[in-house]
């Protein structure tokens, strides 16, 4: 069974200094940096991702970017509210619930829905790092090239090896006709 990952849209950007660079440019380039990092992140999951910012409009407002739900509360209502609301909603429906957001209020109240409470720390250090098939291609890769000789710090290090190891001396090449009087010599004993 899958999770319900609520993230607290504006304390991730306000709490973390690359989004809140892009927001003293433009609050909704740092909201779209944020959705799009959580969609590449989250794409091949069956998690429900849901982030959630303060709102402005007279109704809650709920969009879809991809696999991405989108929720602007509506005026008067907090973004800490709805996702309060959201782990009640996720907890009736037997729904394990991550919440990503540093505020204490809404933290408390997803812990006692049952739910796990995250820094955005922490979430933006998932966004950065890397996927695990991303990481065995890159040592996949490094090892190819090693194997074939293309990384060259590699064949300095294989040369190097090479140059340590005892040199065998070859004995002079030898025609097959002696080749085979040896032979004769052997059988004939």
């Amino acid at each position: 069974m899958g999770f319900d990952i609520l993230v607290d849209g504006y304390n991730v950007i306000k709490n973390n200094a690359m989004f809140k660079y892009v927001e003293d440019k433009s609050q909704a380039e740092a909201r779209n940096l944020l959705i799009k990092q959580l969609k590449n992140r989250y794409r091949n999951t069956t998690d429900r991702v849901v982030v959630v910012f303060d709102g402005k409009g007279a109704r809650e407002q709920m969009l879809h970017v991809d696999h991405i739900c989108v929720i602007y509360s509506r005026y008067g209502e907090t973004a800490d509210s709805v996702i309060a609301r959201l782990a009640v909603e996720a907890n009736d429906r037997g729904v394990e619930v991550m919440m990503y957001s540093d505020d204490g209020e809404v933290k408390q109240s997803v812990i006692k829905q049952g739910g796990h409470a995250l820094t955005t720390k922490g979430l933006v250090s998932s966004l950065n790092a890397a996927p695990k098939e991303m990481e065995q291609l890159s040592q996949h890769r490094q090892e190819m090239r090693k194997v074939y000789g293309v990384d060259p710090k590699a064949k300095y290090q294989q040369d190097d090896e090479e140059a340590k190891k005892p040199q065998i001396k070859k004995k002079g090449k030898s025609s097959r006709r002696y080749k085979s009087l040896r032979i004769d010599r052997k059988t004939l004993k």
